[in-house]
């Protein structure tokens, strides 16, 4: 009934899973790969299987929002303009983390240092 808001929130959800090319992917690689580096590999495992366990509830968002029998009726939402541009810069964002992420990474990674320099 919605397909715009239905498609960020499907690359919402996605990206709350942790599915390239999204950001939470490149969020989820990084911290579980800092933790096994650091040498705590059981607990990288614990995250890891979090992750998988919480794909299902994610997925299960998605697949009733696209696949139930018959729209709610209870919610009657119209999108204004504002509401339209934010949808698109939220996934353009979520995208551009997943896909590009250095450029982000070494600008905040500066910021940072500018500030404990």
């Amino acid at each position: 009934k919605y397909p715009l808001g239905a498609l960020a929130m499907t690359l919402f959800m996605l990206s709350l899973a942790g599915i390239p090319p999204t950001a939470g992917f490149m969020g989820k690689f990084y911290v579980f790969s800092a933790a096994v580096s650091q040498g705590y590999v059981t607990l990288a495992v614990i995250g890891v299987l979090n992750s998988l366990i919480s794909v299902y509830y994610y997925i299960r968002v998605v697949v009733v929002m696209y696949m139930s029998a018959k729209p709610a009726e209870r919610f009657h939402f119209t999108y204004s303009v504002p509401a339209i541009i934010a949808l698109i810069i939220a996934a353009w964002g979520t995208l551009q983390l997943g896909i590009l992420p250095e450029r982000w990474l070494s600008l905040a990674k500066d910021s940072i240092f500018s500030f404990l320099l």
